[in-house]
């Protein structure tokens, strides 16, 4: 065999094992070590190993990705999302649709401090679905604006994504945190927007609710203080230069745990659930990390990636076509993979590609960047794109009394406006690096 058939082996041996359910660390692993092994012997397969695993769980930036994840957990435990949700519902619970609105905030909110869209999907719901079922609103709609509004945390700072982006392509983190915000803020206009629309075409779907007072509004804005708190000097700190990323993902845990304390919300159990919870999902992470990093250096050494980027340069078409393409090529493996994995698995080899391509004279660091968040939104599609959609299953066990047919009909205006904001992005890089320019 040559070894671009053994490279495509390899992605094809892998993509069965994930069909199979294996796990996808060693849905990655097992064909790279086997490629490895066929391009390059025993020996070779043995040294690469011997230093692999250290030369990877030993990046001081990757302690960034526990770090944040920790914040993230002790936020779920010490029940932040329900404060979140009652001062979002007090703002917008007026309007019909108000509420579905308020679930879309409140994940956008939590999920600027949790860093996980798993976590602010399963959280917000957990507060907001009852809430919205018990004044009638429909079930499609309410599964669908959470099992939506809960994909920003792939976007959102801090990202656990996002991070791993930055640091595979070598990226400055907090860059990446600030091309993130305005096409974050796109989406959840767009969202709002989908809400309006369909309620204003199928009114049933969500009752107009009883206006908050200013009292009410101001009590549950009083609730809220802490997230701001814990937002703004994490952040703050971080875009002002005090301290680094990691610097910051440990002053927000610290900060995160000693508000549980005192607002009470945190006991021992819950204290050992999240730390838990962390580090089972960062031994997750590093895992793929690891699976990811196997198959990766045999596909660089069958040269598939340097020969599909040759391959993508002869053909001589529209760089904004290849974009396309990849696009569409992302949205499909997100029906089989989780984002985590898509990442680490295809910016390795793709990322080379897209360096390669001039997109409107943009300088490679901007490149990065615009594409990292292109890759992102994609991502988010991916979450509730048919026939899989790892929200939309998430929400269908939380809301069993659903239909997941009908949760996929409610996606359908909310994929209309990721549609309308990825061709935005694509088209205008300025809108991802406008913020990185006036700032850094």
């Amino acid at each position: 065999m040559s070894t671009f058939s053994i490279g495509l082996s390899m992605f094809g041996g892998m993509l069965v094992l994930m069909a199979l359910r294996a796990p996808i660390a060693v849905s990655m692993f097992v064909p790279g070590a086997l490629g490895y092994l066929a391009l390059s012997g025993w020996l070779p397969l043995l040294s690469h190993l011997k230093g692999a695993v250290y030369g990877r769980v030993s990046v001081y930036d990757l302690s960034v990705i526990p770090l944040f994840m920790l914040m993230g957990a002790l936020a779920v435990q010490g029940g932040l999302a329900r404060a979140l949700f009652d001062f979002a519902n007090a703002l917008l619970g007026r309007f019909r649709g108000g509420m579905a609105m308020a679930g879309v905030l409140a994940c956008a909110a939590f999920g600027s401090i949790s860093g996980s869209t798993v976590a602010t999907t399963a959280t917000i719901a957990q507060v907001a679905y009852p809430q919205m079922r018990r004044i009638d609103y429909s079930g499609r709609l309410a599964t669908a604006a959470l099992a939506t509004g809960g994909t920003m945390g792939v976007l959102l700072p801090p990202s656990v994504t996002l991070m791993v982006y930055a640091i595979l392509t070598e990226q400055n983190i907090t860059k990446m945190f600030l091309a993130a915000y305005v096409p974050a803020l796109l989406a959840a206009i767009g969202y709002m927007l989908a809400i309006m629309v369909t309620v204003r075409i199928h009114p049933e779907q969500a009752p107009a609710a009883k206006p908050a007072s200013l009292r009410e509004v101001v009590s549950c804005g009083k609730q809220v203080w802490h997230i701001a708190l814990i937002f703004g000097l994490v952040f703050g700190g971080i875009y002002g230069g005090f301290f680094t990323a990691t610097e910051g993902a440990a002053i927000g845990a610290l900060l995160t745990f000693l508000i549980t304390l005192v607002t009470r919300q945190m006991s021992r159990a819950k204290l050992i659930s999240a730390v838990r919870t962390t580090a089972q999902t960062s031994g997750m992470i590093f895992l793929i990390f690891l699976g990811a990093d196997m198959i990766n250096a045999a596909l660089a050494l069958s040269q598939l990636p340097a020969q599909l980027a040759d391959m993508v340069g002869h053909l001589q078409l529209s760089p904004l076509l290849v974009m396309a393409g990849l696009m569409l090529f992302y949205v499909i493996l997100g029906c089989v993979m989780d984002e985590m994995s898509m990442i680490l698995l295809t910016v390795p080899t793709l990322f080379p590609v897209i360096m390669g391509l001039d997109f409107f004279g943009l300088g490679m660091a901007d490149k990065s960047l615009w594409f990292g968040i292109l890759i992102l939104t994609v991502c988010e599609i991916g979450m509730i794109f048919p026939p899989v959609g790892l929200n939309v299953y998430i929400m269908n066990g939380l809301a069993k009394d659903v239909p997941m047919s009908e949760t996929y009909k409610g996606v359908i205006p909310f994929l209309i406006t990721d549609a309308i904001r990825l061709g935005l992005l694509i088209t205008f890089p300025g809108i991802s690096l406008w913020l990185v320019h006036l700032l850094t």
